[in-house]
């Protein structure tokens, strides 16, 4: 049987990784085993992260590394970037709960039953599977409740935050016309707060320099020193941003990449985030590329309308009040066809078909992208009134001419949306308070030598 996935850890990477993403369920720590008194690796605002969920995620990340252990850093670093994400987790949940994001039970009854049936088990097998590895279950359902919630979080934050122009489609197509190359990128940030001190940009400028002389003088790969030292959620995955087109470089990239070759790294760059430094891994014209693909969905909504008859808050009154309904159980498709006021649609169940993300507005596409398959939405505002709405696929399609436009639109999308996430993140993180118990992090940072004239 394969490794039952999913935990608190997954969440915290924040990419679009499924529920049943990559970080495998570790075992409890040993019997017997030396903890702090009072068990807390981290106070997060008015919550704690107790030591054992930081040595069960310290462990799903050493058996993702199983016969690869030398490529991780100092058991002390990697606890310190662990306990980071996990600081990130209770952040966001926390956020959520604070903004009325609410998960039923229900929801993370339907969400472990899709778990197990992906893994190809039923429920009582996966809770039996998840004993003998020595995870509690309800550790497991709180892991589940929470992602839920942080996939929620951003849902509304995609939906209120990012847009697309139409402006910005022509601008990165005729890019694209112009050049013919991918970029395999990977990326070391070093962060800084908003409205950072000179102090602080000095002290970040200082370690940046220093990450790059290790490089330099070969004292460390840059897969490495993106480990031990970035700040980015992709830190543990050594900074890999995969393939990225011309339209996925900001700007302020672009003719660096055009000037540099394969192996080569950035002098350190300031930008909005802090200091970074680049690496350009490879690079491959865009013919070599796997074929250009768009995410098609396929759901169902309930569309409850604003207009002269109903205004904007009786219309979403109504929609709540079917969202209750159909977390108690109701069926979506029989609420679809009684209540939903989209006559082209209403009479299938709220059936839509296939589509793009944008097909059907910015918001709706936003809401859509955020889902899990079987999920049902909040109400969703967007021109026409309220939508509720279920995903019911998700799959990959070639990008002809028709679809070429949607695909470059989700890509800006999702660019702007990792940006932007990120910078929420940050500023969320520089707003909380933080009381960090255990190991080195609690005392200092890890802070490389800076380079020498000489590196």
């Amino acid at each position: 049987m394969k490794k039952l996935l999913a935990s608190a850890l997954a969440a915290a990477v924040l990419s679009a990784t499924a529920l049943t993403g990559a970080v495998a369920l570790a075992q409890e720590p040993a019997a017997g085993a030396a903890q702090p008194i009072d068990g807390i690796a981290a106070v997060v605002d008015e919550d704690v992260i107790l030591k054992t969920e930081l040595d069960r995620a310290v462990n799903n990340i050493l058996a993702q590394y199983a016969g690869r252990e030398n490529q991780l850093p100092p058991r002390d670093v990697l606890e310190r970037q662990v306990l980071e994400r996990l600081v990130l987790v209770k952040l966001q949940v926390a956020r959520a709960q604070g903004t009325g994001v609410r998960v039923t039970d229900q929801e993370i009854e339907q969400t472990i039953a899709n778990i197990a049936a992906q893994n190809r088990v039923t429920p009582e097998q996966l809770r039996q599977q998840l004993a003998r590895e020595g995870t509690p279950y309800a550790d497991f359902r709180t892991s589940i409740r929470d992602e839920l919630l942080i996939q929620r979080l951003r849902q509304r934050f995609a939906q209120s935050r990012v847009t697309v122009s139409e402006a910005e489609v022509d601008a990165a197509m005729a890019a694209q016309a112009n050049a013919g190359s991918q970029y395999h990128l990977a990326h070391i940030l070093v962060a800084l707060p908003e409205g950072a001190t000179p102090e602080q940009i000095a002290t970040a400028q200082k370690k940046i320099e220093g990450v790059k002389g290790l490089i330099d003088r070969g004292e460390m790969d840059f897969a490495a020193a993106a480990v031990r030292y970035s700040d980015s959620p992709n830190a543990l995955e050594g900074g890999d941003l995969g393939w990225r087109s011309v339209d996925e470089i900001p700007s302020a990239f672009t003719s660096l990449m055009r000037n540099m070759k394969a192996g080569d790294v950035t002098a350190p760059i300031r930008g909005p985030s802090g200091f970074q430094l680049v690496k350009l891994v490879e690079t491959r014209d865009a013919s070599q590329a796997a074929p250009a693909l768009v995410t098609e969905y396929q759901a169902r909504h309930i569309l409850i309308r604003v207009d002269e008859q109903t205004d904007d808050a009786k219309a979403k009154a109504k929609a709540e009040t079917l969202q209750a309904r159909l977390m108690g159980g109701a069926d979506f498709n029989v609420l679809a066809q009684e209540n939903s006021q989209d006559q082209s649609s209403a009479s299938r169940g709220g059936e839509l078909g296939w589509f793009t993300r944008d097909e059907f507005g910015p918001e709706f596409g936003n809401a859509v992208a955020s889902l899990q398959q079987g999920q049902v939405s909040g109400p969703v505002r967007t021109q026409a009134g309220y939508h509720l709405i279920k995903l019911e696929g998700s799959r990959q399609a070639d990008v002809g001419d028709k679809n070429r436009r949607a695909q470059v639109q989700e890509t800006i999308g999702r660019r702007k949306l990792e940006d932007e996430w990120n910078r929420f993140l940050r500023e969320m993180r520089g707003e909380a308070f933080v009381d960090v118990r255990v190991g080195k992090a609690a005392e200092t940072t890890d802070t490389p030598a800076p380079a020498t004239s000489g590196g």
